[in-house]
């Protein structure tokens, strides 16, 4: 079998190629969520198989009959700790996927979506949140990526649970006045009032945290952007989340920072994206006399889930090998937003 399948699961979307050994792209599909940590195995698998199949309806008829991919690469959050893959492996093949299934690490994934070198470091805040060093191609050093309850500091989670709680805290008159709460409420559907509940706490507040503790916790995560939005107004207690989110976010780098290896920083994540303070804070971190800090950003994993597909395969990722798996890419995924 020429053919190889990646998987990026990430913690809002799934993306599948579908490559072949030249390191061209067929197709591509995508599904929902599929972190089997903040959205539990069957979910998890269920978001694989339907991003993977929706790359196997993708196949152009001329890729001809028989089984779409063999070597099937799933970069994940825990990567290597998910060490069966039965919970995945039977889908697969149901779906026209034969071969081996090897389980990644998203960080690693989102490393390799930069360029085609070995060695360096990934930092990554989404969803979730943590940083790598890569060495020789593999993951040799890890921080954080703890998940939502234990971890992931300076995540989509991490701020909006505290985007949450000074939201409460103001309307519960423990803090001042800020930004968050008025935008929490509009994005429960809760009108404001004045109204008092009856044990004498604000009718508002009340029915805010009925609805908040209805939620599963990690989808506190979606309240993040309300402080990028509020932060934009001059909102106090919303720029110090971002400002306390960078600093945990430069910690969890410099964790597995070394002199001893040399090479880009990768920046991913939604959240990422959303920091434009963060690479002056991370080149003030680390960069000396002798070493400018290459800082590089990337959208999502599902390039180097690619690249570590086609390794995976024993095919050796070059330069121009990589460049051919972005340009074949950009226009698949193209055409399956349009």
């Amino acid at each position: 079998m020429s053919n190889v399948l990646a998987v990026d699961v990430g913690g809002t979307s799934s993306r599948a190629v579908i490559l072949d050994r030249t390191g061209r792209c067929l197709a591509y599909g995508r599904g929902l969520a599929g972190n089997p940590i903040s959205a539990g195995p069957e979910q998890a698998a269920a978001a694989i198989s339907a991003a993977a199949r929706a790359a196997v309806a993708a196949m152009p008829a001329s890729s001809g009959p028989g089984s779409a991919a063999g070597t099937t690469v799933i970069a994940l959050a825990g990567g290597r700790t998910h060490a069966s893959t039965d919970w995945i492996a039977t889908e697969l093949t149901a779906i026209g996927v034969a071969g081996p299934v090897t389980v990644e690490s998203d960080l690693l994934a989102m490393f390799c979506s930069s360029g085609s070198e070995l060695d360096g470091y990934a930092v990554v805040a989404g969803t979730g949140a943590g940083a790598v060093r890569v060495e020789r191609g593999g993951v040799v050093g890890t921080a954080d990526g703890l998940g939502w309850l234990l971890g992931d500091d300076g995540s989509g989670f991490w701020i909006g649970q505290r985007v949450v709680r000074e939201a409460l805290l103001a309307l519960d008159h423990r803090a001042p006045p800020t930004a968050l709460a008025d935008l929490l409420l509009v994005e429960l559907g809760i009108p404001y009032t004045t109204e008092m509940a009856n044990d004498g706490r604000r009718a508002s507040l009340v029915d805010a945290v009925g609805m908040l503790y209805r939620m599963r916790p990690v989808q506190l995560a979606q309240f993040a952007p309300l402080a990028f939005a509020a932060a934009a107004t001059g909102d106090a207690a919303a720029a110090r989340i971002l400002r306390d989110a960078e600093r945990a976010i430069v910690h969890t780098l410099a964790a597995v920072m070394t002199k001893a290896v040399r090479g880009p920083i990768v920046l991913g994540g939604g959240v990422l994206a959303r920091m434009p303070e963060l690479p002056r804070r991370i080149e003030a971190a680390f960069a000396t006399a002798e070493d400018v800090v290459d800082l590089r950003r990337v959208d999502d994993g599902a390039v180097g889930a690619a690249v570590l597909a086609l390794r995976a395969a024993s095919v050796a990722v070059s330069p121009a090998t990589f460049v051919r798996i972005v340009e074949t890419l950009a226009p698949l995924r193209d055409a399956e937003t349009a």
